[in-house]
């Protein structure tokens, strides 16, 4: 049950081995992969109501926490999006034996772009993608790209920046590696086709991920089977009863 202490799943080797906690709430269907934000966690609202929903309505659930985040191990400052993509993956193989519905909030939505482009690719399908607020790119568009010269002078010369967040006490650490390796995996210079259903849940309040971010992902993806929901009243959390009834429907509608 996924409201047990998680299990483990060792991802890389040597001195970049870490523990991924993963939460497996065994069900029927195809499974509902949730991938969650930028230093956020499993136990987080949307994730916890998801897991509420996949309960009632007898579904497969498979949440995790990246390395570093929540309950799996690992140094933040150490990691970039290729581990977490690569975690992503790790869970997928171990746990998701058909087709997924990946769920991602925020960065959690990048990680599932770049995970079902891969899967495509590779010539493993993917069942639906739910996109929350998704912050594809954000490294450069979001973070980089809205930095002052003094900043990104201090971040050169430092390797490392803290910025103030809103959804903690203690301030976010941006490092000059991670800014560096999401260039990497930048999307939306091109096409993204994840070759399957699309529905992005974007509020027009937020002002992390803005929704004409939203709006310039939509123009990437193919218009079939492609769904943009905007909420005018939302924040970027979408956490709220109304927000979270638009997210299970959205998955429902995939499922």
């Amino acid at each position: 049950m996924s409201d047990m202490a998680p299990e483990f799943l060792t991802v890389g080797t040597g001195e970049a081995a870490r523990r991924i906690a993963v939460r497996v709430r065994q069900g029927g269907g195809p499974p509902v992969v949730w991938l969650g934000g930028f230093r956020s966690d499993m136990t987080a609202t949307k994730a916890t109501a998801l897991d509420a929903w996949a309960s009632q309505r007898g579904r497969t659930l498979i949440r995790f926490d990246y390395a570093a985040h929540g309950a799996s191990s690992g140094t933040f400052t150490e990691c970039t999006i290729s581990s977490w993509l690569e975690d992503a993956q790790a869970v997928l193989a171990a746990y998701a034996a058909e087709a997924p519905i990946l769920v991602g909030s925020s960065m959690g939505g990048w990680i599932a772009c770049l995970a079902a482009r891969d899967r495509a690719n590779g010539g493993q399908a993917t069942a639906g993608l739910v996109l929350i607020a998704p912050a594809l790119d954000f490294t450069e568009e979001l973070i980089w790209n809205r930095l002052g010269e003094a900043a990104r002078a201090m971040l050169i010369r430092d390797g490392i920046l803290r910025r103030p967040s809103d959804y903690g006490s203690e301030p976010d650490p941006i490092t000059l590696n991670l800014i560096d390796d999401g260039r990497r995996h930048c999307m939306l210079g091109d096409t993204v086709d994840p070759a399957c259903p699309v529905h992005i849940l974007q509020g027009m309040r937020d002002t992390d991920v803005p929704y004409t971010h939203a709006l310039k992902i939509l123009g990437r993806l193919p218009a079939e089977g492609t769904v943009l929901t905007l909420i005018a009243d939302g924040d970027h959390r979408l956490s709220r009863p109304q927000d979270i009834a638009r997210l299970v429907a959205a998955v429902d509608e995939i499922a």
